[in-house]
């Protein structure tokens, strides 16, 4: 029989940066180990809605809005986790999906990891499947490489093929961010096709997080460099452009994320409204392109 008592989560899937990213090693099976820590950004998120409904014909329903997504539905991570989930949890009952697109694609942002781990998150609390966080980790592991950071949520030490976390202190909170993403965006296979791997760099963003503990400026951008730029910014040139206007405008801190095209900037927060000053003017050089200008909190337990 079908209960009239309506089942709902809704999550906000939330997208990520990379301070550094440094490709060690290329594996045996085509993949490369890389090095980097990941940091959530919870103030540009994705929107996902999750509906127990017995009363629907099919085992799913999707309604999708927001940005186009350029898949199939069954090819989306977040009906491919649900299929997933489905096959292995049959308490998991008829579910109504609507998902809105905020985060950009080839963003180098994580957007959609961030849904399909968001979306195993949803499942487990609605169904009561009682995972832990490292059983939901393993289980969105094969749906991509750092799907498993985003049920964690916190900032990460990354190796492997980012999949290998360490949660570390990180203290961001009361900078403030922005993040720029030019139109064009950059593929993952366009950003590896000149990558030449440096295992002589290995441990070295490991070691500098271990250093910066005590205060967030302690940066070092000579080593959390992101190994991308040297691929992208030469076919790019928007990009390496909106970096060095980000430093221009005083961010301590610039960076791609990812494999780009997103470039973020860190500015610390000052009291004479120096940092406002400087980054209207970059808005309105760049302003279709701010996709973010907010300020870190507490990272989310």
């Amino acid at each position: 029989m079908c209960s009239k008592q309506v089942m709902r989560m809704i999550l906000y899937p939330n997208c990520k940066i990379n301070l550094g990213l440094r490709v060690v090693r290329k594996r045996a099976d085509g993949y490369h180990d890389l090095e980097t820590v990941f940091v959530p950004v919870y103030g540009l998120h994705d929107e996902l809605e999750i509906v127990h409904d017995c009363t629907i014909q099919e085992d799913y329903t999707f309604q999708q809005e927001g940005i186009a997504v350029d898949c199939q539905p069954e090819d989306n991570l977040i009906i491919r986790c649900y299929e997933q989930f489905k096959k292995k949890y049959p308490q998991i009952g008829k579910t109504a999906i609507r998902f809105k697109k905020n985060i950009p694609f080839g963003a180098g942002l994580g957007g959609g990891s961030s849904d399909a781990a968001h979306m195993a998150v949803g499942l487990n609390a609605l169904y009561m499947l009682g995972l832990s966080e490292a059983q939901l980790a393993e289980e969105v592991r094969t749906l991509g490489a750092d799907c498993p950071f985003f049920v964690y949520n916190t900032p990460c030490y990354a190796e492997g093929i980012g999949d290998i976390l360490t949660p570390i202190e990180l203290k961001l909170q009361g900078m403030r961010i922005v993040l720029v993403k030019p139109e064009e965006g950059v593929s993952t296979k366009e950003a590896y096709s000149g990558i030449k791997p440096r295992p002589e760099v290995a441990g070295e963003i490991q070691k500098a997080v271990a250093m910066m503990r005590q205060k967030c400026t302690e940066i070092d951008d000579t080593i959390f460099v992101n190994d991308f730029e040297a691929t992208v910014f030469p076919g790019h040139p928007v990009i390496a452009a909106i970096k060095k206007r980000l430093l221009d405008a005083g961010a301590y801190y610039a960076s791609m994320s990812g494999s780009g095209s997103t470039v973020f900037g860190l500015f610390e927060n000052d009291t004479e409204g120096r940092t406002d000053a400087q980054l209207r003017v970059l808005k309105d050089e760049f302003a279709s392109m701010v996709l973010l200008d907010d300020t870190f909190g507490e990272w989310k337990s």
